[in-house]
């Protein structure tokens, strides 16, 4: 009963019968109208919620999710550039701009000495003031001596190492793989700890293959999606 209901509730979905940010049925509702219990109900939401379809909001209800913020994977990921592509307000919020000594493991990805110092830029990545991605960004001070707020108030952090330090990154590796939301990361991403997440690491190259960014991401799986096309 629990796998027919969900069935259910996602095709009201993805058939545009709920629309997005559109209240749903309430559990009494879908309990009268399926035959099913409490339990099955509750069931079936939790999973949609943590597909990201459904969005519980305290004190309001259960809302339809807004659709997954989709970027393929056959170039570079820029967050604001796809939302922009997709007419959706992007913001930052700059958690803080430290300049630290490299600890090895950091050092490893730039090719660098163990405690050079570097750029710890930390941010969260907004759509419509709601947080999807936790970034941590290091990039070498050699390569670019000062990283401010205001600096990237009006340009990209990518903008801003073209322009001002005449460093344009061609090329990036980049990883994925699943991890679980921590008590840390919950907080800044308003979901609650063990929630399904995608880590993104990524290298970026310079134009002589030289590293000049290692970023660490934490994306909200619920909010997020990867496509590659295959020919």
């Amino acid at each position: 009963m629990y796998h027919q209901l969900k069935g259910i509730l996602r095709d009201k979905i993805e058939s545009g019968v709920w629309k997005p940010d559109e209240l749903i049925d309430s559990e009494h509702q879908l309990m009268s109208q399926y035959g099913v219990s409490r339990n099955t109900v509750k069931r079936a939401i939790e999973d949609l919620v943590q597909e990201g379809l459904l969005k519980r909001i305290q004190g309001k209800g259960t809302f339809v999710s807004l659709p997954k913020i989709e970027h393929s994977l056959g170039g570079f990921y820029s967050f604001s550039k796809v939302l922009r592509a997709k007419g959706i307000e992007s913001r930052d919020v700059i958690l803080s701009i430290e300049q630290k000594a490299a600890l090895p493991s950091i050092a490893g990805y730039l090719k660098i000495s163990a405690g050079t110092m570097v750029h710890e830029l930390k941010r969260l990545r907004c759509a419509l003031n709601e947080p999807i991605i936790f970034e941590t960004s290091y990039i070498p001070v050699g390569i670019a001596a000062s990283i401010t707020e205001a600096d990237l108030l009006d340009n990209g952090l990518y903008d801003l190492l073209r322009e001002r330090y005449n460093v344009a990154v061609v090329k990036a590796k980049e990883s994925f793989e699943p991890v679980l939301i921590d008590t840390y990361e919950a907080a800044l991403l308003d979901v609650r700890e063990g929630f399904p997440a995608l880590l993104l690491d990524r290298i970026a190259y310079d134009v002589a293959g030289t590293p000049i960014e290692y970023c660490r991401s934490i994306v909200r799986g619920d909010r997020c999606k990867f496509y590659t096309e295959l020919l």
